[in-house]
C-alpha cells in the first residue's frame, strides 16, 4: 500500500507554513582533487555522526530525512552499459515516482514534454536498486518508486547553459504535475537534476541511507568519483522544535 502524506490543516497552535528544513551539514573533499572511494566512505561516516540532528517515528526506525550529495560518478554510470555523452554534456538525477504504473507513466510523459520544449531528451531511465527493508515501516508505507533519469541536449550547449535548462524543466514539470489531476501526483519529486552533482536522499535515518541505496555497495565506486567530490548531510527539522513533525520523501 502506498499512502500520500500531506500536511494537516491549521489547527490549535499548529501552522503548516512553519514546516521547513533545518539541516546539519558536513563536507568532505580531497584538497588536491584526487578521486577516491574513501571520500564516499568518509561522507557516509559524517552523515552517521549527525544522527543526533534528526528524529525517528513511532516505529523507532523511520527517520525524518537524510541524504548525501556527491559529484556525478561518470565512470560508475557508464560502466553500467549506459551510452553516455562526455561528462558535462548530460544531466542525471534520482526521480521519485508514484508506484502506480499509470500515474508514473503520466508523470514521465509530462517531464518528457517539457524536455522537448527546451530541446532536451530523456534518453535513459534507470531502475535504482534499493533495499526497502532497510527503512522503517512508516517510511515503507509512503516509499516512492526510485528511478534515475539521464537527459542530454539535442543542440550544442555549454555545461552551465545545460545546467540552467535542467533546472527549468525540473521545476516546470514539478509545477505542472502538482497542478494536474494525476493520481498519486504528490510522489513525483526530483532530489536533484544536474550535470555536476547527484543527491541520494529519503525519509530515513543517516545510517539507513547506505543500506537503502545499493549503489553505495558497488565495488566500482572505488575508482569512479570525479575530483572535487563533496558530501552534504541534511535532516528535515521545522522551527517548532527539535525534530520533524511531518517528514516527507518529496521535500
Amino acid at each position: 500500500m502506498n499512502e500520500t502524506v500531506v500536511f494537516p490543516p491549521e489547527q490549535g497552535l499548529y501552522r503548516p507554513e512553519n514546516e521547513h528544513d533545518s539541516c546539519g551539514i558536513g563536507f568532505v573533499a580531497h584538497i588536491k582533487g584526487i578521486p577516491s572511494h574513501d571520500i564516499v566512505r568518509r561522507g557516509l561516516e559524517v552523515l552517521a555522526n549527525m544522527d543526533h540532528r534528526g528524529a525517528t517515528g513511532a516505529d523507532a526506525k523511520t527517520g525524518d530525512g537524510a541524504g548525501i550529495q556527491i559529484q556525478v560518478p561518470h565512470d560508475l554510470f557508464s560502466g553500467m552499459g549506459i551510452g553516455l555523452p562526455d561528462p558535462g554534456q548530460y544531466g542525471t538525477g534520482l526521480l521519485f515516482l508514484p508506484k502506480d504504473r499509470q500515474s508514473a507513466e503520466a508523470c514521465l510523459s509530462v517531464f518528457k514534454d517539457y524536455c522537448v520544449r527546451e530541446q532536451l531528451e530523456m534518453f535513459f531511465l534507470r531502475e535504482v536498486p534499493v533495499d526497502s527493508k532497510a527503512v522503517g515501516e512508516i517510511a515503507r508505507r509512503v516509499e516512492p518508486a526510485v528511478k534515475q533519469v539521464f537527459v542530454r541536449s539535442l543542440v550544442r550547449r555549454e555545461q552551465d547553459t545545460l545546467e540552467r535548462k535542467l533546472f527549468i524543466v525540473r521545476k516546470q514539470a514539478e509545477k505542472a504535475i502538482r497542478e494536474s489531476d494525476i493520481k498519486e501526483k504528490a510522489a513525483f519529486y526530483f532530489p536533484s537534476l544536474s550535470t555536476k552533482t547527484i543527491v541520494y536522499k529519503g525519509m530515513m535515518t543517516p545510517v539507513q541511507l547506505s543500506l537503502y541505496y545499493k549503489d553505495f555497495n558497488r565495488s566500482r565506486h572505488e575508482k569512479c568519483h570525479s575530483h572535487g567530490t563533496f558530501k552534504v548531510q541534511y535532516q528535515y527539522v521545522p522551527d517548532l522544535g527539535p525534530g520533524t513533525t511531518f517528514p516527507l520523501y518529496c521535500s
